[in-house]
């Protein structure tokens, strides 16, 4: 299915009313750990397709990350209906972070 590029104008649509849980990578262009995670999230995203996997810019979405409690980045989220079951801070492997969050 791939990433799907998540704002404010589209959070509803993606991760509200999805069917499915939402992994949700937030990031910024900045971050090194983030950097170092966007090839484990691409994997997931290549390899499950009972899961949305989405990314939010902290530095564009910024009242998405304060509404989240995003305090640092790489914060991955698992969300379902609407709301986050799971969260990781900071760089793991896929293994760990699917662990960490129940996948």
């Amino acid at each position: 299915m791939g990433i799907v590029e998540i704002t404010e104008e589209n959070f509803d649509e993606v991760v509200v009313c999805s069917d499915k849980k939402v992994l949700v990578d937030f990031w910024a262009s900045w971050c090194g750990p983030c950097k170092m995670l966007a090839p484990v999230i691409d994997e997931i995203a290549a390899e499950r397709d009972d899961i949305v996997v989405g990314k939010i810019d902290v530095d564009e979405q910024m009242k998405l990350a304060i509404q989240y409690g995003v305090s640092g980045v790489p914060t991955i989220a698992l969300f379902e209906n609407g709301d986050i079951i799971e969260r990781s801070v900071g760089y793991q492997s896929k293994e760990e972070l699917l662990s960490e969050l129940g996948l």
